[in-house]
């Protein structure tokens, strides 16, 4: 199921998020905020949920043109040496804007696996699963509320610990 805002027009990255989704067969709310949120805190109220149920989708770069997403709860950070220790790696970096978005065609704000022009791999915190959660869908002010447990399947995402409390 989707809802979204007929009042606002679709962005590209909108589109493929939710056709993503669509395709994914998991159940879904898509909502459209018109109002801003300047912080973590704030789109948390806008979304009527706490801060540690909005789900930050981090691409990070393992490799030159390779990439992973890392889905990490609001209340809580990468721990780079967990993540380095799992992936096996020694170096690990965020990429600047315009290479996040090469890697996923979404700009930084509005990444999201889903519907990703490459579909890297995912990593879950091991905290996301067994609860609702709110992710971005592809654009500014838009988000996807959504089980956990569902993204964790549909992406076949990896479920580790790795990151900290922030």
């Amino acid at each position: 199921m989707s809802a979204t805002d007929p009042a606002q027009p679709e962005s590209d990255g909108a589109r493929r998020a939710r056709e993503a989704l669509e395709a994914s067969g998991i159940e879904h709310r898509i909502l459209v905020s018109t109002t801003p949120a300047r912080s973590l805190a704030e789109a948390a109220e806008q979304r009527g949920i706490e801060p540690r149920d909005i789900v930050k989708s981090l691409v990070v770069r393992r490799g030159s043109g390779d990439y992973v997403f890392v889905l990490v709860p609001g209340d809580r950070e990468i721990s780079w040496p967990k993540l380095r220790a799992h992936l096996g790696v020694n170096r690990l970096s965020m990429p600047p804007a315009d290479k996040a978005r090469e890697a996923t065609g979404y700009e930084r704000g509005t990444i999201t696996p889903f519907g990703s022009t490459t579909a890297w791999p995912v990593i879950a915190d091991a905290t996301v699963p067994g609860r609702t959660i709110s992710m971005g869908a592809g654009a500014h002010g838009t988000s996807v509320t959504v089980a956990a447990d569902d993204v964790v399947s549909a992406l076949g995402a990896e479920v580790v610990d790795v990151t900290d409390p922030a």
